[in-house]
């Protein structure tokens, strides 16, 4: 099928049905023999879905009446088009060409001279990119850009820009294979320019490579992590013989590099959703590690753990995942302003469970890819409040001392958006 018809797929599975990106995009790549088309396909996805808001609003100026029901994919394939105008270097015959015949391969013959006459008209008319509301100008929806103005006054504009930029990769070597001074030289020998980062283990590669190229990767020498998330297994500090819990661990990056960190601990994963699960049995397999991987629930411990308390809990809590929008950037379009509420309560609940599993002398560390408040310092202001045995421990990275956790923001060091605060179990 077209690779055209195969993007409008995704962007139909995400938007009309709520499917995540990362879900989606791979289903339709499966039907793509070359990388190139695996890629584009990929560049299409992911810039409909950064651009939406503009991208829809140039499409439906240009419509008579709204595509309703199952016609809407013929609407995602418009977006798809117009975004091929508007932010890539193909040619507008070509793009106009083969978005018209998906449009055929997707069985709407009768909607052909729509699409032809809509893109047409885009590219004849070449009207600006769309700034008439803060949606259209900063393509984020109204409820984010209201709370990220209320968290970060001064730079919440430069928040917004840094999340729509390109991911870099990160490779976090491991050092049970080898110092990271050697995996540079290593990956210096391939001629694959990177840097180190500054938690221990992290390697910032100058630009994204196919893991198939990197020395040793099949036989566990380095992983892929983003940087800021390289940083929980050295804030825990994990000791010899402990028994550790790492909460909601899928899809297991934490976990193993907790046991690289210190391959003599006793770590039990966890995570509720058994099909994420998998891939923390897949990533311990790669690696050669071991860990007692187990479904379940980290907000009712006692119906799965029969075990002693634990020396140290990694919890990185379920949360809206705002920190990650370059890398998840449907995460604008599936997240509801709702959920961060729910989403608090939440992390409540689990959290106050895991402190009583918990060691006297203990350390919970408490993580986030969100970048909001409610989900972070204010959380954790909230459980110290009522918590009277939990001391919150200044983290040396932060700012200020005085904050409550360090809070990363995108692109703070090439890093993706996070959240930390270590506590001790008086």
């Amino acid at each position: 099928m077209n690779l055209r018809a195969l993007a409008a797929k995704v962007i139909f599975q995400v938007l009309e049905k709520g499917v995540s990106l990362s879900v989606a995009l791979p289903e339709q790549q499966q039907k793509l023999c070359s990388g190139k088309d695996k890629a584009l396909l990929a560049e299409l996805s992911y810039g409909v879905m950064r651009h939406l808001p503009q991208l829809d609003k140039l499409v439906s100026d240009c419509m008579n009446k709204p595509m309703k029901g199952k016609q809407r994919i013929v609407h995602q394939l418009l977006l798809i088009g117009c975004y091929q105008l508007y932010f890539t270097r193909i040619p507008s015959h070509a793009a106009i060409s083969e978005t018209a015949e998906a449009c055929r391969q997707l069985k709407f013959e009768g909607l052909v001279k729509v699409v032809n006459g809509v893109l047409r008209n885009l590219q004849r008319n070449q009207a600006p990119l769309p700034t008439d509301n803060e949606t259209l100008a900063f393509n984020t929806p109204a409820w984010i850009i209201k709370r990220l103005q209320a968290a970060y006054p001064e730079t919440w504009q430069q928040v917004i820009e840094q999340s729509h930029q390109r991911p870099p990769m990160w490779l976090r070597n491991n050092q049970l294979s080898q110092t990271r001074e050697q995996y540079l030289a290593q990956l210096t020998n391939l001629e694959i320019p990177a840097t180190e980062g500054s938690s221990a283990n992290a390697i910032l590669l100058d630009s994204p490579k196919d893991v198939a190229m990197l020395p040793g990767f099949a036989d566990g020498a380095a992983s892929v992590q983003d940087g800021a998330a390289q940083w929980a297994a050295t804030l825990l500090a994990p000791a010899a013989n402990d028994l550790i819990l790492d909460a909601c661990a899928a899809p297991g990056g934490k976990t193993c590099h907790l046991l690289e960190t210190e391959n003599s601990i006793d770590l039990v994963a966890v995570d509720f959703d058994v099909k994420r699960l998998e891939r923390v049995q897949q990533n311990l397999d790669r690696l050669s590690l071991n860990a007692k991987v187990v479904h379940g629930d980290a907000a009712n411990i006692d119906s799965w753990w029969q075990g002693e308390k634990f020396d140290r809990i990694l919890l990185d809590a379920p949360c809206s995942a705002t920190g990650v929008i370059r890398r998840h950037p449907d995460i604008k379009w599936l997240r509801k302003q709702t959920d961060i509420e729910e989403l608090a309560t939440l992390q409540s609940q689990i959290l106050d469970h895991c402190w009583q599993w918990l060691k006297p002398g203990g350390t919970l560390l408490y993580a986030t890819c969100s970048i909001l408040p409610q989900e972070n310092a204010e959380q954790i202001s909230a459980f110290l409040a009522r918590t009277k045995d939990a001391t919150l421990i200044p983290i040396a990275q932060q700012p200020n001392s005085d904050d409550v956790g360090w809070q990363i923001t995108p692109g703070q060091d090439n890093m993706d958006g996070f959240y930390y605060a270590r506590l001790i179990k008086g």
